[in-house]
């Protein structure tokens, strides 16, 4: 029988890291860690999440870059700050920011 894994973020939420310095809007989750072994290992051991929890896919960025990241959601936190995302990936899921979230495409939903 499957487990079933309620995600605390939705696609489209900005959150920040818990820890690092970057922010990103979630564009796609995995029910539990599905990424590589050596991926996991490379994580410092005082900041490395359980495998068993929801993993999210974000458009990242900081102060210096834009770049794909992919963060559990223990080290997730929601962005309150009310400010949009530049990353240049959010374009091609999302259509609109309502100053809290963003909303993907009518195209990107089927």
């Amino acid at each position: 029988m499957q487990k079933l894994v309620e995600a605390k973020f939705s696609i489209g939420n900005i959150v920040k890291h818990r820890f690092l310095n970057f922010r990103g809007v979630i564009f796609d989750l995995d029910p539990e860690f599905n990424n590589t072994e050596e991926w996991y290992l490379a994580i410092p051991e005082q900041i490395r999440p359980i495998k068993e929890q929801p993993f999210y896919h974000l458009f990242a960025e900081n102060e210096e870059t834009f770049y794909i990241a992919y963060v559990s959601e223990q080290n997730l936190l929601i962005d309150d700050s009310n400010k949009p995302c530049n990353h240049p990936g959010i374009k091609e899921i999302f259509e609109s920011f309502n100053g809290s979230s963003y909303k993907p495409h009518n195209k990107a939903k089927n």
